[in-house]
């Protein structure tokens, strides 16, 4: 018998258990789905994909017809036909046609860009069915397919991990640099990116159901009340305003004067006429269709020829830091040796438990400093032994290696998970944990260092905090708002500006990591 496609009634797959997750799905991990629930389940629930609204060139066009811009045009044209003044209809006529010839090139070739970039951006999924391995585009998954995620693939949709262990980059949907481990159970949310790792999980949720769909959906339904408008609203309107009072001065003089009221139709068409800028919305156009092709130039894909106006007049613009004004890529930023260690017996401790071959970026930033303070410049040959990636259940790393004949164990990991496995006290794991605590309102991510025989208890040996560094850029940018009088601010707890208030105020405030970012003789 046929199974339905899934019910709405469905459970809370976050919460949820593997097994109800699947017994909701109607799927068997082992086969997958079969065609006949895949057709089923895309008929209801559609393609794995934001829909975007059919695009009407001509509906688009005619578009450009409408909007204040448009009006004051067409209502001099309508005047003109009132007036039989053919010529000034002609004039006017053109100027409103190339208005909206200009916009609608613009626009249309922009988008003909960014509808091929998309179309190189598609994603591919490796999906289960009929108890066979296959690759089909990302946007034919339903939920209940069956997927297999490795290091380096895109995840293709919510998807419930059932088997394995993932890290994934997230800074596309969260903004924080720092991966996400997953273990099975865990949700992955579709536009992560697999760090490292495999595994099997299970599509629960397609298109613009997910939360990279939903956000992108926003997107698309918002609309912003556009800058250039509102500009050429209100002088429009004042320039009513100046034209009803002279015409209400005109009708008092003719009523006081006895003068027949059509005798002043032809000054208030003058007056109505005079008060509408005719070359206005043109200039509008050509100064940012003009202003566009210079920003492609740099490499800033305009997609709307009001979208560079409205950036220029901004009050208030909020950046995500990770990728933007930082590397996206952790460094580290603070050693803190403890007892008789030094800060190189830490570096040596954590750059041994880490490998460069898992491009983890915690392991990288390891390695990293080490390489940069030649820890191991001096030291004997060491020979790995082993090594224990970070797991999410002992939220550490680990390795053994061979010394003078000697076998050492390092780790790396959660300050608490650390200091339990050298024996700490309880009071002693909470003084710790206050310091990773003062740490973290910087924005900084801190972790525990040990080192000890392979037999025994190891002994800590120190602390180091890491954070995502500027750009070697973002000293310039932020010496540039300076310039323009702007006022950066940042959010309680982090370590860069995320929010870039432009003001009558001059100077940085509230930034950690000031150093990095202080503009040379710019006064704090």
């Amino acid at each position: 018998m046929k199974k339905d496609p899934v019910s709405a009634n469905t459970p809370d797959f976050g919460t949820a258990s593997i097994t109800d997750t699947l017994a909701a799905l109607h799927v068997n991990p082992d086969t997958g789905l079969a065609r006949d629930d895949v057709n089923a389940r895309r008929d209801q629930d559609g393609y794995n994909e934001v829909a975007e609204k059919a695009k009407r060139p001509v509906l688009k066009f005619l578009g450009k017809f409408w909007g204040i811009s448009a009006w004051m045009l067409e209502l001099i044209m309508v005047l003109s036909v009132v007036r039989g003044n053919y010529s000034d209809l002609v004039v006017v006529g053109a100027l409103l046609v190339v208005n909206a010839v200009l916009g609608f090139m613009q626009e249309h070739r922009a988008e003909g860009v960014v509808e091929a970039l998309r179309k190189q951006l598609q994603v591919s999924a490796r999906v289960r069915r009929d108890a066979i391995w296959q690759i089909v585009p990302a946007r034919e998954l339903v939920p209940g397919d069956i997927v297999r995620v490795r290091s380096g693939d895109v995840i293709p949709a919510d998807v419930k991990l059932l088997t394995g262990a993932l890290s994934l980059d997230q800074s596309a949907l969260t903004g924080e640099s720092q991966d996400a481990d997953k273990a099975p159970g865990d949700i992955l949310s579709s536009g992560a990116v697999a760090r490292r790792g495999e595994g099997s999980g299970v599509v629960i949720l397609t298109g613009a159901k997910t939360y990279f769909g939903r956000t992108t959906e926003l997107v698309q339904v918002a609309r912003p009340k556009l800058h250039i408008e509102a500009v050429v609203t209100k002088i429009v309107r004042w320039l009513f305003v100046i034209v009803g009072v002279l015409l209400g001065v005109v009708v008092a003089l003719s009523v006081n004067r006895g003068v027949p009221m059509i005798e002043m139709i032809p000054l208030m068409l003058v007056l109505l006429m005079s008060a509408v800028p005719v070359a206005l919305p043109v200039m509008f156009t050509v100064s940012m269709a003009l202003g566009s092709k210079e920003l492609a130039k740099h490499g800033v894909l305009v997609t709307r020829l009001s979208a560079a106006e409205d950036a220029a007049t901004m009050g208030i613009l909020c950046v995500d830091k990770t990728g933007t004004i930082t590397m996206n890529q952790l460094a580290v930023t603070d050693v803190i040796p403890l007892e008789a260690a030094t800060e190189a017996d830490v570096l040596f401790a954590g750059a041994l438990a880490s490998q460069e071959a898992n491009q983890d970026p915690i392991d990288q930033a390891f390695i990293a400093i080490a390489k940069e303070r030649r820890v191991f410049d001096d030291l004997t040959a060491l020979t790995p032994v082993s090594f224990s990636p970070f797991d999410a259940k002992n939220r550490r790393t680990e390795a053994v290696v061979e010394q003078n004949g000697q076998k050492l164990r390092v780790m790396k990991g959660a300050v608490r998970t650390i200091a339990e496995a050298c024996g700490l006290s309880q009071p002693e794991i909470e003084a710790l944990e206050q310091r990773v605590s003062t740490a973290a309102t910087k924005g900084y991510r801190t972790l525990a260092v040990a080192r000890g025989l392979e037999q025994g208890a190891p002994s800590l040996v120190g602390l180091v905090s890491l954070y995502d560094p500027p750009r070697s850029d973002a000293k310039q940018l932020i010496a540039a708002l300076l310039d323009l009088g702007v006022t950066v601010k940042m959010l309680t707890g982090d370590a860069l500006p995320v929010a870039i208030e432009i003001g009558t105020g001059v100077g940085l405030s509230n930034i950690g990591r000031i150093g990095d970012l202080k503009a040379a003789g710019t006064p704090l």
